[in-house]
């Protein structure tokens, strides 16, 4: 293979790899943050012990996927990294302080005496905000960013949208909507009487984000408007929008039968189409609407020095991933203990 090949199949090959990682992360770490945002809402002080030791075991090792997405983008795409981190500075450190929030809850939770609440209320406060600044991260990515050259050229809140502002709302009740199907696997009693009775809501909030969002995006860029909305495009990705009405249809369904599994099932669809829909939107740009991925990326020998090194990880990190739910798995009764 020529190196004329490898500079486009490298690239393309780092791209699948943080978007797999990212799409990890919204998942796992996903339905944790919104088991947090539901946690002010739930009936008793024991429904939120039994929350959150459905997410305990795992919860720290799903921000893995975090740590292997923004390490990859500096790694194989540094002047997407650079362009993007001083974009998006405030709402990023945000993030992380609505993350470390709520780790320190995890951990001193369970062990106060008095003041509960308030880890209750840290708990809950850092993943509303974690999940709300992850939002408008993605709502900024889709705007796009001023770049002169090879440097970030906007202000330090162009972040800050009515767009950017609805689409952390949104993600927000799409956490909550993983948050439930993971619920229903893991909890059971009265508990679970009460996820079955928010999921639907969860699922007319995130249906009325998708809507909008889909609708607002072509506005903001004329190159997303003529992907889904001129002929013959609007027929190559027409499959989307179909299927996300029926994966919603099924998860509607799920709940109301009280199944165990296919809650959880609908609502990873819908995420995967709703990140198909974004991928259809903005390829090949990393930093839309300027640069793409062979833009971006890296010289050819540092890409493939690091692919050398992630591919053995990788699975490793799947593996220890995939076994650590497996060990976990099952219901969490009422009682059990966090260590």
């Amino acid at each position: 293979m020529t190196d004329a090949h490898l500079l486009i199949i490298v690239p393309l090959a780092w791209a699948g790899i943080l978007a797999f990682a990212v799409f990890l992360y919204v998942l796992l770490d996903g339905f944790d943050l919104g088991v947090g945002i539901l946690f002010p809402f739930v009936p008793s002080h024991d429904a939120r012990d039994t929350m959150m030791n459905s997410v305990a075991p795992v919860w720290d090792g799903n921000e893995t996927w975090l740590v292997l997405g923004g390490a990859g983008l500096f790694a194989a795409f540094p002047m997407a990294y650079s362009v993007m981190l001083p974009a998006l500075y405030l709402p990023l450190i945000l993030m992380l302080i609505g993350l470390i929030l709520r780790g320190v809850a995890f951990e001193f939770r369970f062990k106060a005496k008095w003041g509960r609440a308030l880890w209750d209320w840290s708990f809950a406060g850092g993943s509303m905000l974690a999940a709300s600044m992850q939002g408008v991260a993605l709502g900024a990515f889709i705007q796009g960013f001023e770049v002169d050259g090879r440097v970030f050229a906007g202000g330090p809140f162009d972040w800050l949208t009515p767009f950017s502002v609805f689409t952390g709302i949104a993600l927000v009740a799409g956490y909550v909507l993983l948050a439930c199907g993971w619920l229903i696997i893991k909890v059971e009693g009265t508990l679970l009487d009460w996820v079955y009775a928010v999921a639907p809501k969860a699922l007319l909030a995130i249906l009325f984000g998708i809507a909008v969002v889909s609708l607002w995006s072509p506005f903001l860029n004329d190159d997303i408007a003529g992907r889904w909305f001129t002929f013959p495009s609007i027929v190559m990705v027409s499959p989307v929008p179909l299927l996300t009405i029926f994966a919603a249809a099924g998860f509607w369904r799920a709940v109301s039968a009280r199944a165990l599994y296919l809650p959880f099932v609908f609502a990873v669809v819908l995420f995967f189409l709703c990140y198909t829909g974004l991928a259809v939107s903005l390829f090949p740009y990393i930093v839309p609407p300027r640069l793409t991925i062979w833009d971006a990326a890296a010289d050819l020998r540092s890409q493939i020095f690091v692919l050398y090194g992630l591919i053995p990880i990788l699975p490793v990190i799947l593996g220890y991933t995939a076994y650590s739910y497996y060990v976990f798995r099952g219901k969490v009764g009422v009682g059990g203990g966090y260590h």
